[in-house]
C-alpha cells in the first residue's frame, strides 16, 4: 500500500471529503517504540485524523492533536504538516500489567482533553480544546468541529495496529441551488463502510462503492510519510534555552549532555567544549 491522502468533491452539491490510508507511515512511527497493539490502534487513528484535519482546514504550517488523560495511557500526540510529513508518540503509565486488547479511547485515557493546535507558517497560533467525553476519537473530533468550526463534519477512523485509515465528510455553504439532500445521503452511505474496506480498499474503489450514483471529482492523490522535525540545530536552541548555568551543571555531573528525540529516538550528544561554544555564540 502507498500511504496517500485522496481529496474528493461532489459535483452536484456542497459536500467535500478526504480519505487517508497509512501503512508504512504507521510502521515507521511505531517501530522505535514498544507499544501494545491497543495503543498502536489509537495512535494510528490519531495519525489518520491529523492528516485529514490538516487537509480539511487548508493549513499552511503544522497541526497537532494532543489527547491527555489520567488513565494508563497518559498522552497520545500526532503532528502533520501541510506537506504531509507526520510523526506521533504515546506516553504510557509505567506498569507490568498488560494492556487490555480491546479498550476504548476513554477506557485507556480516562478523564482528559483533546487539544487541536494550528501553527500556521504566517499568522497566529490557534488552539481548540474539547473533553474526551465520547467513546471514540472520531466522536471527539466531531465535537470540535461542531463547537469551534461550526461546520457539519463526520469522521470515520480505523486502525488494526498495522493499517490505519480515515474518511471525513464536510458540508460546505449551500448556494440554495444545489442538491439539498446530499449531506444526509452521503453520510448515510458512508456509515455503511466496513472497517476492513477503509483499511484495505483503494480510495477510488471506496468512493465508487459508496457514491457510484453521485458525480464525484478526484484531484490527484498526495503521498504521506513519517518525517521527524527534530534536528541538531533545534536541539541546540533548546539547550541554550535552559541557560548556561544549568547546562554546565549537567556537564559537571554527567561529563556531557545527551538529548533524545522522543518521536524518532535520535540521540544528540554535546561535549563540554561544544556546550561552552554554544553559549559563547548565543551571547554575540
Amino acid at each position: 500500500m502507498t500511504d496517500t491522502r485522496q481529496r474528493f468533491y461532489f459535483t452536484d452539491g456542497p459536500v467535500r471529503g478526504e480519505i487517508v490510508q497509512l501503512e508504512t507511515t504507521l510502521a515507521d512511527t511505531c517501530r522505535r517504540h514498544d507499544y501494545p497493539d491497543t495503543v498502536k490502534r489509537l495512535l494510528g487513528e490519531l495519525l489518520a485524523a491529523a492528516v485529514l484535519l490538516t487537509a480539511t482546514l487548508k493549513l499552511e504550517g503544522r497541526l497537532s492533536l494532543l489527547a491527555r488523560g489520567n488513565g494508563r495511557l497518559r498522552v497520545l500526540m500526532a503532528e502533520c504538516t501541510h506537506t504531509h510529513d507526520v510523526r506521533a508518540i504515546a506516553q504510557l503509565e509505567e506498569s507490568d500489567l498488560p494492556f487490555p486488547a480491546d479498550s476504548s479511547l476513554r477506557e485507556l485515557l480516562g478523564n482528559g482533553t483533546l487539544a487541536i493546535t494550528l501553527e500556521p507558517e504566517h499568522g497566529e497560533r490557534y488552539q481548540g480544546i474539547v473533553p474526551l467525553d465520547r467513546e471514540t476519537l472520531a466522536g471527539c473530533l466531531e465535537t470540535y468541529f461542531e463547537r469551534s468550526e461550526q461546520i457539519p463534519t463526520r469522521l470515520w477512523l480505523q486502525c488494526d495496529a498495522a493499517l490505519a485509515g480515515g474518511l471525513i465528510l464536510q458540508a460546505l455553504p449551500d448556494d440554495g441551488e444545489s442538491d439539498s439532500d446530499l449531506w444526509t445521503r452521503s453520510t448515510g452511505l458512508a456509515d455503511t463502510l466496513r472497517p476492513r474496506e477503509l483499511l484495505e480498499t483503494a480510495p477510488q474503489e471506496i468512493l465508487y462503492r459508496l457514491f457510484h450514483e453521485e458525480a464525484v471529482t478526484l484531484p490527484d492523490a498526495l503521498p504521506v510519510r513519517f518525517a521527524c522535525s527534530c534536528s541538531r540545530e533545534r536541539t541546540e536552541e533548546g539547550l541554550v534555552s535552559i541557560g548556561q548555568a544549568e547546562a554546565e551543571d549537567i556537564v559537571a555531573e554527567q561529563g556531557e549532555i545527551r538529548l533524545h528525540c522522543q518521536f524518532c529516538q535520535t540521540e544528540y550528544v554535546f561535549t563540554p567544549e561544544q556546550v561552552r561554544s554554544l553559549f559563547r555564540v548565543s551571547l554575540h
